[in-house]
């Protein structure tokens, strides 16, 4: 183990309802202090904006469509949801 190793602290528990928007009450900075990585119905995403494992969704962006305030839409798809630390 290298001392980079030891001063890094220990990642908190990854929480069941997550989002990567700092507005939304679902933001925990803590978290994304350390990288973290979501599996949908088994296979790894790297486009998902928010998750809840218990309800079994995540929320990606449709496509290259934006709102009127240039905000990426969201669509909602429904599986089997797992966070976990890379």
């Amino acid at each position: 183990m290298s001392d980079t190793d030891a001063a890094k602290p220990a990642p908190p528990p990854l929480p069941d309802h997550l989002s990567v928007e700092p507005t939304s009450p679902f933001y925990v900075a803590a978290v994304f202090e350390h990288e973290v990585g979501i599996r949908f119905n088994g296979k790894e995403r790297h486009d998902v904006e928010e998750y809840c494992i218990s309800e079994g969704w995540v929320r990606v962006p449709a496509g290259k469509s934006r709102d009127r305030k240039g905000n990426p839409l969201m669509i909602k798809l429904k599986g089997q949801v797992e966070a976990f630390y890379r």
